[in-house]
């Protein structure tokens, strides 16, 4: 049994957020500055008590507003990492893991600090101030300390934003690889959408308090639940279309172009506007001189709005439609490979599996969050 949470109230912070997270899972948080992400680790730490709501871990109901029941934080067993690790400077790296393990005969203590001084890889180290470790050294101290009493759930709020960029990549890796070894729900507070990606097994998405949708990296970034769900994971092709009969076919009109479908299209009624998104993965770029895969699904021929070159990705704008913009990135060497530059006309597909419908959206309407 895992971590299960449904908080809401209408202030001071409005809240209307529900996640879930299984044991030996991830869960990433993500939204804009002011989302609630922090204020939700409180709650569940027990650090917050929102107006309504429930939280239940491993079995466990810490929280139930009707009730008005609230474990206080000491008996949550919860692991938090903070964003500036908040260890005591005046202990050493080992004391500083074992204050969760006062309980312990002193020997103990000791004991099972070295071992997590080992897991993090600081073998060596525990008789080091926070002052005469590093960034990622004092960060990994942090979460030995989280981990040393047995929580039922790790809460990481921000973890690795202090440390440079190796030292978070190296963090990551090494977050990654502890996973493999507890068994907990764990809670990660993210403004890196990468990261999320990266490390997470389902990312949920929150505005204003509320949480819009939970999913699984690799479903969310291609099915969003709405124009704003994509806009909050810097998804830019977001596309209005209707719903026609083209030669006795259902298409989606969009501007002058009539596009294929693989799913949706058939449950909705001819005459329909219907907001659609297309993944960058899906746009397909006809290479000169030599056939494309999927070269004949949806052939569209756009003008190049813009190049700006990332290192070895460069990212393409094409106009299309006198004003639409279609989105994608491309490996460097195949932009110039493909002579593409500014002005240039150019013929790309657009999968027809890769486009997905959102009845009952429109692009920019829904730019504030609408309560469900």
């Amino acid at each position: 049994m895992g971590l299960r949470v449904a908080v809401d109230q209408t202030g001071p912070i409005p809240l209307a957020a529900e996640f879930v997270c299984q044991p030996g899972e991830l869960l990433a948080l993500v939204g804009p500055s002011g989302s609630g992400k922090t204020t939700l680790l409180r709650t569940i730490a027990g650090l917050y008590r929102p107006q309504g709501g429930r939280v239940e871990c491993a079995g466990e109901v810490w929280f139930d507003a009707e009730r008005k029941h609230s474990l206080p934080p000491q008996r949550r067993q919860v692991g938090m990492v903070f964003q500036d690790y908040a260890l005591f400077p005046h202990l050493t790296a080992a004391q500083n893991i074992q204050l969760p393990l006062r309980h312990l005969p002193q020997p103990q203590r000791s004991e099972q600090a070295e071992q997590w001084l080992a897991k993090v890889r600081l073998e060596g180290l525990g008789e080091r101030y926070p002052n005469a470790l590093s960034g990622g050294q004092r960060q990994r101290v942090a979460l030995a300390r989280a981990l040393a009493r047995d929580p039922k759930v790790l809460l990481l709020d921000e973890p690795f934003s202090a440390v440079d960029q190796v030292t978070r990549r190296r963090l990551q890796r090494e977050l990654a690889l502890l996973r493999q070894q507890i068994d907990i729900p764990i809670v990660l507070v993210t403004h890196d959408l990468e990261e999320a990606a990266a490390l997470a097994d389902q990312i949920c998405v929150l505005h204003n308090g509320a949480s819009l949708q939970q999913d699984a990296p690799e479903s969310l970034f291609k099915r969003p639940a709405s124009p704003l769900v994509a806009r909050l994971l810097d998804r830019h092709n977001l596309f209005e279309g209707v719903v026609v009969d083209a030669d006795g076919k259902r298409r989606l009109q969009w501007g002058e172009h009539y596009l294929e479908v693989a799913d949706g299209l058939d449950n909705l009624p001819l005459g329909e506007k219907v907001t659609w998104y297309l993944p960058p993965s899906d746009i397909v770029l006809h290479r000169r001189g030599r056939p494309s895969h999927g070269e004949r699904e949806n052939p569209i021929v756009a003008t190049v709005s813009e190049l700006v070159v990332l290192g070895g990705i460069t990212s393409v704008s094409l106009s299309v439609n006198h004003g639409d913009m279609l989105r994608f990135d491309i490996a460097t060497h195949a932009a110039r490979r493909n002579q593409l530059t500014s002005g240039a006309v150019v013929k790309v597909s657009l999968l027809a599996a890769g486009i997905y419908l959102l009845p009952g959206h429109r692009v920019r309407a829904d730019a504030h969050d609408k309560r469900k």
